[in-house]
């Protein structure tokens, strides 16, 4: 009859590497061994160190430049510089006759007939929509819902001929049709922004 052993699995215990003469360091220290797998210990490269601390150097710098700071973005970058492409747009399609939404897109994505716009705006609609658009004695322009049609050819109707019923006038007669244009671009920019404290939703839900 012969006795069999019980197989077993055999962890070694810490050991070190000596460089130098009569000198222990801490490198190639074995921390674990499973089934002859050592895991050792070792000191990071310097390299892979800088590499980390530097990653975090560059997003503290990063996120106190762009969030902290108002640094410019890439999608700020990209608007200033299309800038004159859109305002060329813009010119083209008003310069056309038609008011199409496609027009309407256009001057919406023109700064300077923005700009136009929102001083009319602060002029003429902040007492009934407020200064941030989210609505008063008028409807909230800051969300996605729309009671007269949310589509800029449908706002440009709105605003032109107005809503007598509800107290809004028609301000295509005293605007003039460019102004009347430049305030539609405006109220365009507002949309889907959600202003903090607006109006609860009126109308129909339209993106």
């Amino acid at each position: 009859m012969s006795i069999q052993s019980a197989p077993h699995t055999h962890t070694e215990a810490p050991h070190t590497l000596q460089t130098g003469i009569g000198v222990d360091t801490p490198q190639d220290t074995v921390v674990h061994a499973v089934d002859g797998i050592e895991e050792y210990d070792n000191r990071l490269p310097n390299w892979w160190l800088f590499t980390f601390y530097a990653a975090i150097a560059f997003g503290v710098v990063y996120y106190f430049h762009y969030q902290m700071l108002g640094g410019e973005t890439s999608i700020a970058a990209y608007e200033r510089e299309m800038q004159p492409v859109w305002a060329a747009e813009a010119a083209r399609l008003r310069a056309a006759g038609a008011v199409t939404p496609a027009m309407l897109q256009a001057l919406s994505r023109d700064q300077r007939i923005v700009a136009e716009g929102q001083s009319l705006y602060t002029s003429n609609c902040v007492s009934c929509h407020s200064a941030t658009g989210g609505g008063g004695i008028g409807a909230n322009l800051t969300d996605s819902f729309w009671i007269h049609g949310g589509r800029a050819d449908q706002i440009y109707r709105t605003v032109t001929s107005g809503v007598t019923n509800k107290g809004m006038p028609a301000w295509g007669a005293q605007l003039g049709v460019e102004r009347t244009q430049a305030v539609v671009a405006y109220v365009l920019t507002l949309r889907n922004t959600n202003a903090p404290g607006g109006r609860s939703a009126q109308g129909t839900r339209e993106e």
